[in-house]
């Protein structure tokens, strides 16, 4: 009984994925066709298809301690600058 349940939990996981990027195809869809309404003729398929494959912006990642320490004693001398990092990774722990 727990075999059955458990392949029928998977199988409705699996069925709702390519849902959920149909979805999502959806929205870029409409977006685009939105931002479009405004464009005729061979500009408006041009605009489709630069927006339709256009990826989407990734967000920026956080900027890691070590690089953070790094920018901060950037340009010191040898000792004054391993005192300032280690400080600074203590400071940003």
């Amino acid at each position: 009984m727990k075999k059955l349940m458990l392949l029928i939990a998977a199988s409705a996981m699996l069925a709702t994925a390519p849902a959920i990027a149909q979805n999502a195809q959806q929205d870029k869809m409409k977006a685009c066709n939105a931002s479009a309404a405004d464009k005729k003729g061979d500009e408006r398929k041009a605009y489709m298809s630069t927006c339709l494959s256009a990826k989407p912006a990734t967000p920026a990642k956080p900027e890691s301690k070590m690089a953070m320490c790094n920018k901060k004693t950037a340009g010191m001398a040898k000792d004054e600058r391993s005192k300032a990092q280690s400080e600074c990774m203590k400071k940003a722990a």
